[in-house]
């Protein structure tokens, strides 16, 4: 398949698991142009099982463990072919999907570090008729990196602006940022929760999977008490490059704040909200301080409070979504995958060490064939 013609398909489901997003890709001058895309919705009780497992509130045996893989996998290949339907677009056409999987644990550091994204690959390829890449995060943490963020380059690459500093904010569960220095240095690293704690703490008390519109949050007042407790935790004073995920500021980490009782659950949302807001700006000020712009992508840019927030506590900075710069804020991450997918078949690098701290250049990822 010649490859200027070819079309990509990225595949992720972030740590919020609140669906998967497919982006179908094709690339122009080795840039990745979004051609269609959509969120694939997970089934309710998968979704509870993912989360239970991620939040540590659920141990698999090896058994549980392999049929969750094969259920997740089913999930993400019924994402890429209702893509393909709505795109009326044949397998064919695609010269790989990148599927990033379901993260269900993230420990690069210790003994024998390790990052674990389950949906069994081989279940995609051979559903979906098409080459499939994953696994994409084990070989950076395997030279010493921290496998995330792996967004930065194709951040860079699309959004870079020679001569001024800018910052791309993701907010997904976890926030991450990317810096574009205005001298074209990059990186980047997860400065805490983003709609993680805040998703979760509303499943708890509301019944719903998200604080729509930040609603809930508006509804109560902020803490400052257990606002100072939370921001105590070492991750926000650890240098970069770091990452994180649920394993680390889920429900559990919450609950063990003594001020949680106590307060009205509206209370410990807009506290939650705060901490998101302010771990984030706290973040941007010390590692990019005269970055003019912090320009936003991922869930989090659909909750107006914590976008208003995050205006007010960054009142020097233009702070929107990549959506007015031409980039659809939704599926930013899905794109990257589908990069990363071609990235590997090429043979070239996908992370980026300035961001991950890895020791060298890797190219990531394995392929899992397609039936031919």
């Amino acid at each position: 398949m010649d490859d200027a013609s070819a079309l990509y398909l990225g595949l992720i489901s972030g740590t919020s698991a609140d669906g998967i997003d497919a982006a179908l890709v094709r690339f122009e001058d080795d840039k990745p142009q979004l051609i269609d895309a959509l969120a694939h919705p997970w089934p309710a009780e998968l979704r509870a099982r993912i989360l239970a497992v991620a939040q540590d509130e659920t141990r698999l045996d090896l058994d549980a463990y392999g049929r969750l893989d094969v259920a997740i996998g089913q999930c993400f290949a019924d994402a890429a072919q209702a893509l393909l339907a709505r795109h009326a677009q044949h397998a064919s056409a695609v010269r790989a999907i990148g599927s990033h999987g379901q993260t269900l644990r993230h420990r690069p550091t210790g003994e024998h570090p390790f990052t674990l994204q389950v949906g069994d690959p081989a279940v995609i390829a051979e559903r979906c008729g098409v080459d499939v890449v994953a696994d994409f995060r084990r070989a950076d943490v395997a030279a010493g990196g921290q496998g995330a963020p792996l967004l930065p380059a194709v951040h860079a690459m699309l959004l870079a602006r020679p001569g001024r500093t800018r910052v791309v904010l993701n907010l997904g569960g976890i926030a991450n940022i990317t810096v574009l220095d205005a001298d074209g240095r990059v990186f980047g690293f997860d400065t805490g929760p983003a709609n993680g704690l805040m998703d979760a703490w509303c499943l708890r008390h509301r019944g719903l999977a998200y604080d729509a519109e930040g609603a809930f949050a508006a509804s109560g007042q902020t803490d400052d008490a257990l606002l100072s407790a939370l921001l105590a935790d070492t991750y926000f004073a650890m240098a970069p490059p770091k990452s994180t995920g649920r394993e680390h500021f889920h429900l559990a980490w919450l609950d063990a704040h003594e001020r949680v009782a106590v307060l009205a659950p509206a209370d410990v949302q807009a506290t939650l909200l705060e901490l998101s807001a302010r771990s984030i700006a706290d973040a941007i000020e010390r590692h990019a301080p005269d970055a003019g712009d912090v320009l936003a992508c991922g869930g989090g840019v659909h909750n107006g409070v914590l976008m208003r927030r995050l205006g007010e506590l960054m009142p020097t900075r233009d702070v929107t979504t990549t959506a007015e710069h031409g980039i659809d804020p939704d599926y930013l991450e899905a794109t990257a995958f589908a990069w990363l997918a071609r990235q590997r078949l090429l043979g070239l690098p996908g992370n980026l060490p300035a961001v991950t701290g890895a020791r060298g250049p890797r190219v990531l990822g394995a392929v899992y064939p397609a039936p031919r």
